[in-house]
């Protein structure tokens, strides 16, 4: 049975297209309107974060719509300022929506005397009286196990198995999954298992930090559509080296599905000049104008899952049912994922 209690939205600035868009998909599954909390977020002369909120919040069920992505500091400081304006003004529950949480690539100690930023985030967001996270592909899934709040973690693949199953309609058996890295076999996996392919594997040896020194392919490409899958793409160095290796080896198509398009410094061009046909990415964070612009890079829309996950989160029902494709075809907004 639905709580009594309404949910309410509030957005800093990091990602306002999708804040809007996933108030949009809850007023359509409500049949009622749903909007965004009259509030600013602004910054002082001197760049101090400032936050006021317009409308009354006493009692409410919060959900403060925030990605931690560039400029991860100042979006992050807008989140805590957002959630300590929320507590002192009573609200009943704060729950942090943050499609692409920032630092989780500082999961672990890789050298001494380093820090683990990622739990260091999870404090902060914790002492700020926020009461639970929702987010998008985590980089590591034990970052759960840093929170002593409830984290939902949803994942990207089932929005990709349906986006696949309708681009490459009859000639999936022409499809496989190639995972860029080691590290990423358990995601490739999880993928080939939904669409019904095969997986391969692209194994890097570093040579100096920074440097590829060799790449070499794990499976059987030639004359196949290669489909490589991560959660992060950044420079897209090491994605259109990848790319490049899959066409030497044979591959007739090479296409990426990444869910978190960080895609800094000189990426967009690196993907407009490489091999890759296509690039889809979601807008967990924001699309610059040039990522946009770019001809073979394409967004998938994520409000739908979201608005969903925070609508179950709010009654109190499941988050996990949203893994599943089938629950997700009915509410997915993108007739391109339609026959």
């Amino acid at each position: 049975m639905a709580s009594p209690i309404e949910p309410k939205l509030i957005a800093g600035n990091a990602n306002r297209t999708l804040a809007r868009a996933i108030a949009r998909r809850m007023s359509l599954h409500r049949g009622t309107s749903v909007s965004l909390v009259d509030a600013r977020v602004e910054r002082f002369n001197d760049q101090e974060i400032f936050v006021e909120v317009f409308e009354n919040v006493r009692g409410e069920d919060m959900f403060i719509l925030q990605s931690t992505s560039n400029p991860a500091n100042d979006n992050l400081m807008e989140l805590l300022i957002i959630a300590d304006a929320l507590r002192r003004s009573s609200a009943a529950r704060i729950t942090a929506v943050i499609p692409y949480f920032g630092y989780a690539r500082q999961d672990r100690r890789t050298r001494a005397r380093t820090p683990i930023s990622a739990k260091l985030v999870a404090n902060l967001i914790s002492v700020a009286g926020i009461e639970r996270v929702l987010t998008l592909d985590l980089h590591a899934a034990q970052i759960q196990g840093f929170f002593d709040i409830p984290v939902d973690n949803l994942y990207a693949a089932p929005v990709f198995a349906l986006d696949l199953q309708y681009q490459f309609r009859g000639r999936l058996d022409d499809v496989i999954v190639v995972s860029p890295d080691v590290g990423g076999v358990s995601r490739a996996r999880e993928l080939a298992a939904r669409i019904g392919c095969g997986l391969a594997i692209v194994d890097k040896r570093r040579g100096a930090p920074g440097e590829i020194a060799e790449m070499t392919v794990i499976g059987e490409v030639g004359g196949r559509i290669c489909v490589m899958v991560d959660d992060i793409c950044d420079t897209a160095g090491t994605l259109v080296k990848a790319a490049e290796l899959l066409a030497r080896e044979g591959a007739t198509e090479v296409h990426a599905y990444i869910t978190h398009g960080v895609l800094s410094g000189p990426a967009v061009e690196r993907v407009s000049g490489s091999s890759l046909k296509s690039l889809v990415v979601t807008d967990s964070i924001e699309p610059s104008e040039a990522v946009r612009a770019a001809a073979n890079i394409r967004i998938l829309p994520t409000a739908p899952i979201l608005a969903q996950a925070i609508l179950n989160i709010w009654s109190g029902t499941s988050v996990s049912s949203l893994f599943d494709a089938e629950v997700l075809l009915p509410i997915y907004e993108s007739m391109y994922l339609r026959d």
